[in-house]
């Protein structure tokens, strides 16, 4: 994906002016950090210490699971990459002469620029001219400095002038900025090559959404579907229950208008799942309850429920379980003794293990954004669902959450999913 997506950004040539500047992070290790060393709790934050934490693994176990993207995205040519601020084996990435250097540039052979996190050689050890010393003689080309860049521009010319900074290293870090301002054509004044005002004209055109719709149709996996539930019939009445059904907010998640996201109306547009099931099967024949309440009497109840939105930070979780109000929808629409389909809008796989007794069948929504309608699309039928997992999906059991750790255990294999 890391290939795909740079060569989707960057396309052909980067002096096209609809091409961009990609950007591939967090370099590297994010998904292996260990619960509890990362950010405290503390400072309005209720984190767990996962987020920014410590990947403790052997040099041949980090490059097999975490490199492999970089590898990839590097090869296709992506103009830019970023540190984590997380560590590896208690070393922060940030100040890893062995991953940005040596690894990175040297043996992997990125040749564009390294950017940090925002503020990220804050978190180093050391004062303020210590921190920039060793962040840029780690490797680090650009730096993300979000306030006091007037004295960061005087430590790093005090620590050249003084010899702590290698002129060698200034060097690199400037050839490598310019190539890739070369390569994109901002440094040529006969092109003016600034982004392309005229673009947003069409942000949220019906063509942009169609292929966010498409792009949903090919996301969803269906992990169960007994008694071919699955497609739903448009001629029956269908009662749809959850926090999710009906918000824009929820199946968006983090990072949606908000760092954080939000629930309800957070964006300019779109359609929930809610409203697409209306638009596919008639207004009169969906009805509809937060709770679950109500479902007597339908031929299907559906419910859409997972997860709130979150990003960094505040998305770490002790454990995957459902949230009691989840399970009180699924309960009281099983009540109802009719089939019951379960739609989970999510960012991650989650504890469902007690759904699979209670559900005809289960599909991962994951989080679909603003486009309700490809959803609609392949309960209804309209479009055949070919998602696969790209990962495996645990059971509520296991005491880890690492494939390959002792006390994992899976639930759905890697590549499941079901078609009708």
């Amino acid at each position: 994906m890391g290939d795909a997506a740079v060569r989707g950004l960057q396309g052909a040539n980067l002096r096209d002016p609809l091409s961009v500047v990609a950007c591939a992070k967090h370099f590297a290790g994010d998904g292996g950090t260990i619960l509890g060393t990362g950010l405290p709790r503390g400072k309005g934050f209720t984190h767990l210490g996962l987020d920014q934490g410590d990947t403790r693994l052997s040099n041949a176990g980090f490059r097999r699971i975490h490199l492999p993207g970089y590898v990839a995205a590097s090869a296709a040519g992506v103009a830019t990459i970023m540190p984590s601020y997380s560590s590896w084996n208690g070393v922060k990435c940030s100040a890893s002469r062995v991953l940005l250097t040596e690894i990175l540039k040297k043996e992997i052979g990125f040749e564009g620029f390294l950017i940090s996190d925002y503020g990220a050689q804050k978190e180093l050890p050391g004062d303020a001219k210590q921190q920039i010393e060793t962040t840029i003689n780690a490797g680090m080309d650009m730096v993300m400095v979000p306030d006091k860049y007037r004295e960061f521009i005087r430590l790093l010319t005090e620590l050249a002038k003084e010899g702590r900074v290698p002129m060698s290293r200034i060097d690199d870090a400037v050839t490598r900025i310019l190539r890739v301002k070369f390569a994109a054509g901002v440094m040529d004044p006969s092109r003016n090559q600034l982004a392309d005002r005229n673009l947003h004209k069409s942000f949220g055109s019906a063509e942009h959404r169609a292929i966010a719709r498409e792009c949903v149709r090919q996301s969803l996996v269906v992990l169960k579907n007994d008694h071919s539930v699955l497609p739903l019939a448009k001629g029956a009445r269908l009662h749809v229950a959850g926090k999710n059904a009906d918000d824009i907010g929820n199946q968006c998640g983090g990072w949606t208008i908000l760092w954080q996201g939000k629930s309800g109306n957070v964006t300019t547009g779109g359609t929930t799942i809610l409203e697409a099931m209306r638009k596919a099967a008639g207004e009169s024949q969906v009805t509809n309850s937060r709770d679950g309440s109500g479902a007597e009497g339908a031929a299907v109840a559906v419910a859409v429920i997972g997860e709130l939105p979150y990003a960094e930070m505040m998305g770490d979780r002790v454990n995957l379980n459902l949230a009691p109000e989840d399970v009180a929808v699924v309960d009281n629409l099983k009540r109802a003794g009719i089939p019951l389909v379960v739609i989970l809008v999510s960012g991650r796989p989650l504890a469902i293990d007690d759904l699979l007794a209670k559900a005809d069948a289960i599909v991962a929504a994951w989080l679909p954004g603003t486009e309700g309608d490809g959803v609609a699309d392949v309960l209804f039928g309209e479009s055949k669902p070919t998602g696969k997992l790209s990962f495996t999906w645990p059971r509520a059991s296991s005491t880890s959450f690492h494939l390959g750790d002792p006390g994992y255990e899976t639930l759905f294999p890697l590549g499941h999913g079901l078609s009708y």
